[in-house]
Order: C-alpha cells, then sequence, then structure tokens
C-alpha cells in the first residue's frame, strides 16, 4: 500500500505541483487549502508524512497551529515545512514546534524528494534492522521499534528527527557528539543552529517530566552528550 503524503498548502498552482511531483515517485498525495479543511482529514486518518506551508490564508500562521494540532494527535509523524518564510525566527519556531525539517519554497524538487525519503529511511531504519533497538541508559529506555522514549518511566514526546539523536547521545554516554555527527545520525543537512533548536526542544520535553533533568550536556564549541550514570 503506497504511503500517503499531506500536502497544506493554499496556493493551488503550488499545491498541483507538489501533489504530481509525489504521485509521480508512487506516493498517495492529499492536498488540503486550509488548517480546517486539513484538520477534518486528518480526523479521518492521518498521513504517513506532512508537508505544512505556514501562512495559510487569512492565517499568517495556520501552519504553526496546525503542526501543534498535529503533534498533539501524533508525536511520532513526520512533518516538514516549506514555506516562502526564510527568517532564523520562523525556523526555529517550528522547529520548535516539532517539525522534523524547515525547508523554503526556493528548494529544487529533486532536493524535496530526497528530503522526504531521508526522512521516511530514517522511519524504517527505526522500525526495523538498526543496532540497538532496546537502548536502556539509566532512567533513560528507548524502544526504536515502537519510535517511544521514556524517562523515569514516563512517555517522552519526541519526534522522528529528536528520537535519532537522543539515540546517538545516549548510545555511548560521556562520548561527545558534534553537529555534524548528530546530522549524520538524524540523516538530515542543516544549520548548526538548526541542530541547537532541536537539542532545546528536547531538553524541554525531558525538563516537563523532570525539572532537574540535566543528562543532555553542551560542550562549548564541540557538541553535545549524554552524562554517564553518576556524572556530576
Amino acid at each position: 500500500m503506497p504511503r500517503t503524503i499531506a500536502i497544506v498548502e493554499d496556493e493551488e498552482d503550488i499545491r498541483a505541483n507538489y501533489t504530481e511531483l509525489f504521485r509521480r515517485q508512487g506516493y498517495r498525495v492529499d492536498g488540503y487549502a486550509s488548517r480546517r479543511e486539513a484538520l477534518a482529514g486528518f480526523s479521518s486518518r492521518l498521513p504517513d508524512l506532512a508537508i505544512l506551508d505556514i501562512g495559510l490564508g487569512e492565517e499568517f500562521d495556520g501552519g504553526f497551529e496546525l503542526c501543534r494540532e498535529l503533534r498533539s494527535l501524533s508525536p511520532m509523524l513526520p512533518i516538514i515545512f516549506l514555506s516562502a518564510r526564510d527568517s532564523d525566527i520562523d525556523m526555529v519556531s517550528g522547529l520548535r514546534l516539532g517539525a522534523d525539517d524547515y525547508l523554503t519554497k526556493d528548494i529544487s524538487l529533486p532536493h524535496l524528494s530526497a528530503r522526504v525519503a531521508a526522512l521516511f529511511r530514517r522511519v524504517d531504519a527505526m522500525r526495523g534492522g538498526m543496532q540497538e533497538n532496546q537502548l536502556q541508559q539509566g532512567e533513560l529506555a528507548l524502544d526504536m521499534d515502537r519510535l517511544s522514549a521514556r524517562w523515569k518511566g514516563q512517555d517522552v514526546e519526541l519526534t522522528v528527527t529528536e528520537l535519532w539523536m537522543l539515540h546517538a547521545l545516549a548510545l555511548h554516554p560521556g562520548h561527545v557528539k558534534s553537529r555534524e555527527q548528530l546530522m549524520q545520525a538524524a540523516n538530515i543537512v542543516v544549520e548548526a543552529a538548526t541542530i541547537t533548536s532541536h537539542i532545546r526542544r528536547m531538553r524541554g520535553r525531558f525538563l516537563e517530566l523532570d525539572p532537574a533533568f540535566e543528562q543532555i550536556e553542551s560542550v562549548y564549541g564541540i557538541g553535545y552528550r549524554w552524562k554517564e550514570s553518576g556524572q556530576g
């Protein structure tokens, strides 16, 4: 059964262009012109991946709100923002809301296709075939088959991208991972600030459950590491 990609884009010509692109590649594509239209469609069935514009008709930040609503429905649904807005503020806002990727509309169609395919590969790899599918580090439990993370017995709601980064950090406690290594682990090519945004959001999710959480440590000028058990 083909995977379903939802494209939420208020400009009809652009939506049709992306729809044709992905249908030619064998995906099922559902197109929506507004946030409300998309939510109505998602109420009956969630897609396998969602591509969201930010400005949707009269809703200047409609895509941001839709991302927030999608995350409440499915913490693991792969989400990509595809917008003409290229400011750092918009990019950071999108990632903090839980998007896995943020692209601007000047991206080429082959590049867009590659980013979507890479995100699907990451989902497939996490569901089977990767080493250390079950990982326990102190109070952290990762189950990559079920795409889940637990801290002190409580579920941590992370995106696919964040789970990849967390797995890379926790697999070797005490080892520093550079931003470039975290990009490789998550199979993405982004600005360093994007990695920083993912790390901040990940920390925030843990802190919501445990205000004393401090396992993800920044190493100035190098990257990040998962602190070893008993490390102060």
